[in-house]
């Protein structure tokens, strides 16, 4: 009976682990974000700034995930540092948006100089 079971686990389990390294390519967020360059990321389209962005907030949604009492505080210090280069870098790519109060407020002082 055992045998059976053996039998059958074994090309289960060698399917199981056969499918985990073909999704190696997928992006979890467990790695670091490689940021690219201004020159690159000027030369980037559109859909590439995308996949760019949704490496980063699964990285940032990784780095909330994680349990970081573990961590030492260099890590932790590494962590904060990659976050900050992700956020300026996030800006970068997506561009900066004014609100509509911040609008009228410059509409208004224009208004009034003028």
């Amino acid at each position: 009976m055992k045998t059976r079971k053996i039998i059958f686990l074994l090309p289960a389990l060698f399917f199981f682990f056969t499918l985990r390294g073909l999704s190696e390519g997928i992006h979890d967020g467990s790695t670091p974000v490689t940021l690219p360059s201004k020159q690159e990321l000027a030369t980037m389209t559109e859909g590439q700034k995308q996949a760019l962005v949704q490496q980063m907030k699964d990285r940032v949604g990784y780095i909330k995930t994680m349990d970081k009492s573990q961590l030492t505080k260099a890590d932790r210090k590494a962590l904060r540092a990659e976050l900050k280069s992700m956020k300026k870098e996030s800006r970068a790519v997506t561009g900066v948006y004014i609100s509509v109060g911040a609008l009228i407020i410059i509409i208004l002082l224009l208004i009034i100089i003028i």
